[in-house]
């Protein structure tokens, strides 16, 4: 008892003194140039408060380093026919070899998803320590979703079967880049946002959303839920096999081992964020991660093949520096003569402005920096940050950079400054250094979390008036539009039409109504004009 008494009492003498040894090194940062620059005593912040909340923001957005590498790495990217391999019967490969297991394509591929993670966590370092520095604000930047699906599945299409090459749309996201910068700086990004109607705005980001999830329910991106049909289009599958050039089932539904590991690790991120637990989405994804890694098992990523092998040996290294060299300056003005690009330019545009403001102003109002004018302290800035982050993220190979919804997380841990976006952006410099295991993520690991993501965007649907057949009808074919027609610019193009057409006989009533007042008005003046003259000839009479 004497024992368990003593015990307690080193344990409550221990923490005390830690708890003021933490005290002192908070006030000695608060008092420091440092603390002083970030502003913590104003704040009301601490270093400890800054650097939980740094690493409750990391944790939630970690997954878009393999995610974003993963959806750009299904564009194919800056591969083509020429890293293919070919019979010795062959003078030359065929186009066609990009659709279909090709040893050497799948090198290339390999290789640029390394490239791409490393990008992904490069950009996202600098974007967020841009944002802490010189905007001193608790925000986390990286590649946004949406922009990546448009390049990947829209643009350069899966594996280069689209109109446009990857070069060509890292030149529009560089000019994208340089756009947004222009607006932040003139302050015209609210004015540009309110062109746009409110339900399709609103309904942009579900749509969006629901494309990801589509995306994530797919067997390329490892899910394998749903695949084509002959008779349907669309059916469900999970198949134990599939035909690796159409994608149709060729063995049983619902018999895939990785689409139930998969669903394992979906529902291991459900019930972290219902729990309200930090880094649940990467809890999920490190699960189906870690039971992939064995070999031998029906859900390997190391099969027993040359390109299993090679992979094998590229994750035993653990700690690695890869340097990016497929994707590092490949872009290409060539084709800015093509209607098409200017198309895809306004859309990111577009999609870029009402992204970053709606998510700015969401997390200012979180963090209660929002002043009684609307307001908040950093703003011109921030909006710089992210367009200057956009223009490097080009350079690098990835699509634009975002501030994160899931900045939140580290707001809610009590992060007010720039000191947590500085953290979260040492977090994206130590795992520069691990690319071999953020390379060996399996698709089926990351396709739960991409379906998360589609959940997540859902939430702005509550804001629309359903109940207004104007707003409902505009919203609704601007979400639906995007997963059916595979195309982001589909929805925003067809919202917009379907509004402008309900709005027409508004405009036109507006019209008549102005018309008939104009005229009484100049009947009015007649009449007028015609008593007084009969008024002035009675006088001369």
């Amino acid at each position: 008892m004497g024992r368990e008494l003593c015990s307690t009492g080193s344990f409550t003498r221990l923490r005390k003194s830690l708890n003021k040894m933490v005290m002192k090194v908070n006030e000695a940062i608060s008092k420091s140039r440092i603390g002083k620059y970030f502003k913590l005593e104003a704040r009301k912040s601490s270093f400890t408060k800054e650097f939980r909340a740094g690493t409750a923001t990391f944790l939630t957005m970690a997954y878009i380093i393999t995610v974003n590498a993963s959806v750009l790495t299904d564009s194919g990217g800056t591969c083509s026919v020429s890293d293919c391999t070919f019979p010795a019967n062959q003078t030359r490969a065929t186009p066609d070899c990009m659709l279909k297991p090709n040893e050497g394509y799948e090198k290339c591929i390999s290789k640029m998803r390394s490239d791409l993670i490393v990008a992904t966590a490069l950009a996202s370092m600098i974007g967020s320590f841009a944002m802490g520095l010189l905007a001193n604000l608790p925000l986390g930047l990286a590649p946004g979703m949406g922009p990546n699906a448009y390049l990947a599945y829209n643009l350069v299409g899966f594996h280069g079967s689209g109109k446009m090459s990857y070069q060509t749309v890292m030149a529009i996201f560089l000019v994208e880049g340089c756009a947004f910068l222009a607006i932040a700086v003139f302050g015209l990004r609210g004015r540009i946002a309110r062109f746009i109607p409110q339900p399709v705005r609103l309904a942009c980001a579900a749509g969006i959303g629901l494309f990801i999830a589509f995306v994530g329910l797919q067997a390329h991106q490892g899910v394998g839920l749903v695949g084509p049909d002959p008779s349907t289009l669309l059916t469900l599958t999970a198949c134990s096999s599939t035909n690796p050039v159409t994608g149709e089932c060729t063995g049983g539904k619902m018999q895939s081992p990785t689409f139930w590991l998969s669903s394992v690790g979906f529902i291991i991120m459900c019930y972290g964020l219902m729990k309200e637990i930090k880094g649940s989405m990467i809890y999920g994804i490190l699960f189906v991660t870690l039971v992939s890694w064995f070999r031998n098992t029906a859900v390997t990523i190391f099969p027993n093949t040359p390109t299993g092998n090679s992979s094998y040996e590229y994750f035993k290294k653990v700690v690695d520096f890869h340097k990016i060299e497929s994707t590092a300056g490949a872009i290409n003005f060539s084709h800015f003569n093509n209607g098409e690009v200017w198309v895809a330019l306004l859309t990111l545009l577009y999609i870029d402005v009402l992204a970053t403001t709606g998510t700015l102003y969401t997390m200012a109002e979180i963090g209660g920096f929002v002043n009684e004018e609307g307001e908040f302290e950093g703003e011109y800035i921030a909006y710089m940050v992210d367009a200057g982050s956009t223009i490097v993220a080009s350079t690098l190979g990835v699509s634009p950079i975002a501030t994160f919804v899931e900045s939140s997380a580290g707001i809610k841990e009590g992060g007010r400054t720039g000191l947590t976006a500085i953290i979260v952006g040492f977090y994206f410099l130590l795992s520069l250094f691990f690319t071999p295991l953020i390379a060996s993520v399996p698709p089926w690991a990351i396709g739960p979390s991409l379906v998360m993501v589609g959940v997540l965007m859902m939430k702005v649907v509550k804001d629309i008036d359903w109940n207004n057949i104007k707003d409902a009808v505009p919203a609704f074919v601007t979400m639906v539009l995007m997963p059916l027609t595979y195309s982001i610019s589909n929805g925003i193009i067809g919202g917009i039409g379907v509004y402008i057409a309900l709005s027409l006989y508004d405009s036109m009533v507006c019209w008549v109504k102005w018309l008939m007042r104009m005229r009484k008005m100049v009947v009015k003046e007649q009449n007028q004009v015609s008593a007084a003259t009969a008024d002035q000839n009675i006088e001369i009479v």
